[in-house]
């Protein structure tokens, strides 16, 4: 276990910079999630924490060691893929040692780690398959097997779920979580899925343009979001955002409020608006609503909400719970 301190990093390829000026601090046994849209160098950033990929300036400290000129083998981590990146023609448990093999580690000792990391993982029976005799869920398992195998200081995490259904990828995501919190190990992992941080990290940093946004607890960042765009991408269904009058006289160029912070009515002091459709999953209803000046609304409300596209309806906010920016998209 150890902790990782990232400082003023800066990434580019060539005259292109990708990653500005990032500060993190991950304590020990800490498990944090990298989050944000494509192209938003959170990937970037996790393989400068590897060692894949060189950075510009700044310093990465693993366990209070400057790693910066360390080769990703001598950094004491184990990186989890995408893809898993399995040997086709090895076993499970062939797969599974591999790395330990080739530092020479002796047989009886690899032997026992790949079983124990096989127990933890529910992959005994497994052990003698090949990879393409393995469902999607197993062969994630193995993946972290052969991360667990090698007792790292970190692990890193890049998108190891967006390959599975979505049935599956909630079961993993549970399975993950459990895991690092049974060892303990200090935890960075890149998604794309903010439902998948929410859930599952102990802190959030929120990556848009290669700047690092926001840095906080889940519900930290959920309830006291630093700006415009972090409001924007946390959360599910989004905030919404209502500029104009009502922003004005609420003090704001912007004002936030998120749908399940709306309540629905069919009248009362609020918002007027006309139901465009209205999305009935079971426990919640999704109700779209367009208001007097053509913007849409979003609330979320109960199930059996007795609503349908063509009702006039009242959205009124609850106390407490609206959000202000500035011009700027800062919070106020």
């Amino acid at each position: 276990m150890a902790t990782v301190e990232i400082r003023n990093l800066r990434k580019a390829y060539g005259a292109l910079e990708v990653l500005h000026d990032i500060t993190i601090d991950i304590a020990d046994g800490e498990f944090v999630a990298l989050v944000g849209p494509s192209g938003c160098g959170k990937s970037t950033l996790l393989r400068c924490i590897a060692g894949l990929e060189t950075i510009r300036s700044g310093e990465i400290r693993i366990d209070d060691k400057v790693v910066n000129d360390l080769a990703p083998k001598d950094r004491d981590i184990a990186m989890v893929f995408q893809n898993y990146a399995l040997y086709p023609h090895m076993n499970v448990a062939a797969n599974m040692g591999f790395a330990l093999k080739l530092s020479g580690r002796p047989k009886a000792e690899i032997e026992d780690r790949v079983g124990k990391a096989a127990t933890i993982l529910d992959l005994t029976r497994q052990l003698g398959r090949k990879p393409v005799a393995l469902s999607g869920g197993q062969r994630q398992r193995v993946a972290m097997g052969r991360a667990i195998v090698r007792d790292p200081k970190v692990f890193l995490f890049d998108e190891p779920l967006s390959n599975l259904d979505a049935k599956l990828r909630v079961q993993m995501r549970v399975e993950i979580r459990e895991l690092q919190q049974r060892l303990g190990t200090t935890t960075i992992y890149v998604t794309h899925d903010q439902t998948e941080a929410m859930t599952m990290a102990d802190k959030i940093a929120v990556l848009n343009g290669g700047s690092l946004e926001q840095v906080g607890a889940p519900l930290d960042l959920y309830r006291s979001p630093a700006n415009l765009f972090v409001a924007g991408f946390i959360g599910s269904p989004q905030m919404n955002f209502i500029t104009g009058n009502l922003a004005q006289r609420a003090g704001a160029d912007t004002i936030g409020v998120r749908p399940e912070h709306l309540v629905v009515s069919r009248d009362g002091d609020g918002w007027w608006g006309r139901v465009v459709s209205a999305e009935h999953l079971g426990s919640d209803t999704f109700i779209h609503v367009e208001m007097a000046d053509t913007s849409r609304l979003t609330a979320r409300t109960v199930g059996d909400m007795p609503v349908a596209a063509g009702d006039d309806v009242v959205l009124i906010p609850q106390e407490g719970h609206l959000h202000r920016f500035g011009a700027d998209g800062k919070a106020l």
